[in-house]
């Protein structure tokens, strides 16, 4: 259902501006990843659209997010009514025209019922609403630029993955292009809706899908080892914890818990730390981790290690979160029962 409705959008976009026509789909998120819990109704599909010769300038001092402008006029015309006055491509603009073009093209998919959600303060998605009784699907569509460009400074020191991935491995992903997503940075004194962020969606989804120590980890004929089981039940307890406190938690989302957990693939590098019977172990010891980063306010972004992804001023949020998940940890997880 979702790829019909997402192949037919895809058609229409490219169409409908010259601009958004060489949009190719991807998609992210858990489903993909193949960590998914629960059923499958919520998906995230990347709407990637090339863009050469740009230039990234640091809209802060995360290192996450960026101002893009065009070192030279861009062949293609339509680009023009995307930038602002200053030269900067208006991700604001971008999502705009995106989104009037889905809107008038949902009425046109014939026998299933869809709806442009509205939008959600600061996100970076157009979320459609699929009828698919006796339920609903939703679906994040994401813009995003992908670039052939080297891997902006801030990354540096980031993907620590020697140890557990390998040397070769951490080179041939920072050969990959980089992605940036529209997304409002909060900081901004005065918000345009001009900035981009740094996405590694795709880099994440190939180290969850190829994520032993060994080549053969969780191949057919290799060892198994209970890495995603781990993430999916960190992801597990965070939503369950987010469905019974949504007003205290709401701040926190599953890329905090993923973030967590591949920190966790460093501080623990061989597939033998993961042994598919120790699944209780290591669960235990990733959620510790996490708690660790809660109760210091302090959970560095996993490829920019300037940015923390836990700002001080929720600091009482965190703490909060770090006492519900201690508790259940110190009581055999009530919360997975309920």
């Amino acid at each position: 259902l979702v790829n019909r409705v997402i192949s037919h959008l895809v058609q229409a976009i490219r169409s409908k501006d010259s601009c958004f026509s060489s949009i190719e789909r991807q998609s992210a998120g858990s489903y993909y990843e193949r960590v998914k819990i629960s059923e499958p109704n919520e998906f995230d599909i990347m709407l990637v659209m090339p863009v050469e010769r740009i230039q990234l300038d640091e809209s802060d001092d995360t290192g996450a997010f960026y101002y893009v402008s065009f070192k030279r006029n861009p062949k293609e015309k339509g680009w023009l009514k995307f930038l602002e006055e200053d030269g900067k491509l208006s991700a604001f603009k971008m999502l705009q025209a995106l989104k009037e073009i889905i809107k008038q093209e949902v009425k046109n998919i014939k026998d299933v019922e869809v709806t442009v959600a509205r939008r959600k303060a600061g996100s970076p998605a157009i979320t459609l609403q699929i009828k698919n009784p006796p339920s609903e699907i939703s679906v994040d569509i994401i813009l995003t630029l992908e670039a052939q460009h080297s891997w902006p400074l801030s990354t540096q020191r980031g993907l620590k993955i020697e140890q557990w991935l390998g040397t070769k491995a951490r080179r041939d992903f920072r050969f990959n292009s980089i992605y940036l997503v529209a997304k409002q940075n909060k900081r901004e004194k005065v918000l345009r809706g001009n900035t981009w962020r740094l996405s590694f969606s795709h880099i994440e989804k190939y180290m969850l899908n190829s994520h032993g120590n060994s080549k053969t980890c969780c191949e057919s004929d290799g060892p198994k080892c209970c890495r995603k089981g781990c993430l999916k039940l960190l992801k597990y307890l965070l939503e369950q914890l987010k469905m019974k406190y949504p007003k205290e938690l709401e701040k926190f989302c599953s890329y905090h818990v993923k973030t967590a957990f591949f920190h966790s693939c460093v501080l623990w590098p061989n597939d033998s730390d993961w042994h598919i019977g120790d699944l209780d172990h290591c669960f235990q010891q990733c959620l510790g981790f996490f708690v660790d980063c809660l109760q210091k306010s302090q959970l560095t972004h996993f490829f920019i290690p300037q940015y923390n992804l836990l700002s001080i001023e929720d600091k009482a949020k965190h703490h909060f979160l770090s006492r519900k998940i201690s508790h259940e940890l110190n009581n055999g997880f009530p919360v997975f029962h309920e």
